[in-house]
């Protein structure tokens, strides 16, 4: 996140790479005008308070201005108990320690009851927990069919295993998978070596230390006064971290994974990193990684097979922006949002830059080209400052849209820009599935009502299907604030599929499966991956819309092992259960 900031005492950083030559891809047809009448009628109606959700986010903000305070929390959708719906684990920071709050802010977990009423039951689960927590991955790392949490923080990590008896019990010592005192942000569960089992990815943001920070004179440019949140740009790099499941003990191979990035002298880490994306882009049966760093470049980890990476985000175009600078990247999701192959990698960037749309037509080559504002996300994204965000489809039209949830930094930001705000509207884009016209539309308070759009101070964002009735519904959270649950009222209009994937000789959360679903003359395609956007996790369950289409005529698997599944001609409005059609290895 750039800051708008004048340093009078900056540190020392890395220089960024220089620019790297962008690949050319075939542009669609220049968009005309659409009409907007045709966007569909789906109201997200906050229900919060009536949901029984009272979470509140501390940052710790007293004044002082310490970078850790801009930066929210996580959230993730989990079905922790095992009874078919999907409850919500919260992430909480913390008061400086000198400040001696009494009660401690603590991390929060909260049972559903299967219609959208939650209970907070944090206590009674062990994850009333206090820490400076940032994000959460969700994966079932012990292979016992209960999903477990990974919850990063400022200061190392923790893993807290489920039982299955609605406890979750603190394993991070043993486990080894505290990964040092850094600062770590979005985390992925995700099996690099098709072994079996999950392996984990910690995003590291800067070297930071409180004395650092108070060390660094900063105000916000023309005012002259009071200070200011520090840019990246004040502080050193980080290295990520790569941990890998060695049957439920973690072993770091962070340098010898090649996650371990360094500046072009080699003498310090280049990784400012915000959020991760796994996916197979090549379809070679290796998960892949990418990586948005806040003002350098964005990472690209192809996956070797062996347990090497390879980093080649200049080569594939994802690491600078057409003019072949660095952006301020923070939440990320990849998407085949156009039905037909085309894979896009969405990155969501600070206030004044486009989001970014990375796009391929044919993934297998590894060469991408932005084209957020030919599909319609270029000049809308451009004022908000933008963090979580991910693909869905919130209409369930079989096309993917996007979501993106906003929200500025300073609170006296239009001290200094008049045109910026410090709550912020969050935004969704319609998929028109009209390629030749824009393809991406904003959507406007007359069709989504005006709950979902009205300014918050947002952060993170995930999604799941809260009440059973096949359509997502969605979270945000808040910087320093509550968290914000937004009902789904209209998107059952259409059809839909819910598949719950469980994995025998692959990872039993069968993280990494493909599925393509046909019907009604749409091939939508998916890659099972629970960690999406900034800081947070969704729900396990793939949703499929098929619009009006009378049946999928055929649902296609492939596993992480190579095994296929093939259904055939099945019935909408149901939520299924997939097993992997092979035992597990003892």
């Amino acid at each position: 996140m750039i800051a708008l900031t004048l340093l009078s005492a900056p540190l020392a950083c890395t220089p960024p790479p220089p620019p790297a030559v962008i690949p050319e891809a075939k542009a669609p047809v220049a968009p005309k005008a659409f009409d907007m009448a045709t966007v569909p009628d789906v109201r997200f109606v906050e229900i919060t308070k009536e949901a029984g959700i009272d979470f509140r986010h501390a940052n710790a903000a007293r004044g002082e201005k310490l970078l850790p305070e801009t930066m929210g929390s996580g959230a993730a959708f989990l079905d922790y108990d095992g009874d078919g719906d999907q409850d919500l684990f919260l992430v909480n920071s913390d008061s400086w320690p000198d400040a001696k709050a009494e009660p401690r802010p603590t991390q929060h977990l909260y049972r559903n009851d299967g219609k959208g009423h939650f209970q907070d039951v944090s206590k009674e689960a062990g994850l009333d927990r206090s820490f400076f927590g940032m994000g959460v991955a969700v994966g079932d790392y012990d292979n016992d069919g209960d999903p477990d949490l990974y919850v990063t923080a400022l200061g190392g990590n923790f893993l807290f295993r489920n039982d299955g008896q609605g406890h979750f019990e603190d394993v991070t010592a043993e486990s080894a998978t505290r990964g040092g005192d850094g600062w770590f942000t979005s985390a992925a569960f995700f099996d690099m070596d098709n072994d079996g089992d999950l392996d984990l990815f910690a995003c590291c943001y800067v070297a930071w230390s409180e004395k650092i920070d108070r060390g660094i004179s900063t105000q916000l440019l023309g005012t002259g006064k009071g200070r200011a949140y520090d840019p990246p740009a004040a502080y050193n790099g980080s290295h990520c971290l790569l941990l890998r499941n060695d049957g439920g003990k973690f072993v770091d191979v962070s340098e010898s994974a090649g996650i371990q990035v360094r500046s072009p002298d080699k003498r310090a880490p280049l990784a400012k990193a915000l959020g991760v994306a796994p996916y197979d882009v090549d379809g070679d049966g290796k998960v892949d990684l990418a990586v948005a760093n806040d003002t350098v470049v964005n990472f690209f980890f192809h996956n070797l097979g062996g347990g090497k990476f390879e980093e080649i985000g200049l080569t594939t175009g994802i690491a600078f922006d057409q003019s072949g600078s660095t952006r301020a990247a923070m939440g990320i999701d990849w998407g085949d949002f156009k039905n037909d192959g085309t894979l896009g990698l969405a990155i969501g960037n600070f206030a004044n830059e486009m989001t970014a749309l990375y796009v391929t037509e044919k993934p297998s080559d590894l060469q991408f080209s932005d084209l957020a504002n030919i599909y319609g996300l270029g000049a809308p994204t451009q004022p908000p400052l933008k963090f979580g965000l991910f693909f869905f489809d919130y209409d369930l039209d079989g096309r993917l849209d996007l979501l993106s949830a906003n929200g500025h930094l300073e609170s006296d930001i239009a001290l200094t820009q008049a045109s910026e705000t410090y709550a912020q509207s969050a935004q969704l884009f319609w998929n028109t599935g009209q390629v030749g016209r824009q393809l991406f539309v904003l959507v406007g308070p007359d069709k989504v009502g005006p709950d979902l759009l009205r300014p918050i101070v947002g952060r993170a964002s995930t999604f799941a299907d809260i009440d059973g009735d096949g359509d997502l519904d969605v979270l945000i959270t808040e910087n320093g604030g509550p968290a914000h649950l937004f009902r789904n009222d209209g998107g059952s209009k259409n059809r839909w599929l819910r598949l719950e994937l469980v994995g025998s000789a692959s990872n039993r959360d069968a993280i990494g499966a493909k599925v393509t679903i046909e019907a009604g003359g749409i091939v939508s395609k998916r890659q099972l991956f629970l960690a999406k956007g900034y800081l947070s996790s969704v729900e396990h369950p793939l949703t499929f819309g098929i619009g009006k289409a009378e049946k999928a005529d055929k649902v296609t698997i492939v596993w992480p092992t190579g095994a296929t599944s093939e259904l055939k001609d099945i019935a909408p409005g149901q939520a299924l259960k997939i097993l992997e059609p092979a035992a597990r290895t003892p």
